[in-house]
């Protein structure tokens, strides 16, 4: 059976909460800079 419905979702998911999109923002840019402060190895989807 093929996915239908849930095609567009891993854009999306790049789109709101990817690295570029956090960059683009202030406080985006506060949120890669706490999870490199904790030590996160995945900073972004």
């Amino acid at each position: 059976m093929t996915k239908r419905t849930l095609g567009g979702t891993c854009r999306k998911r790049k789109r709101t909460s990817g690295f570029r999109a956090r960059m683009r923002t202030k406080t985006g840019q506060q949120v890669i800079k706490a999870r490199r402060r904790k030590g996160r190895t995945r900073l972004a989807v």
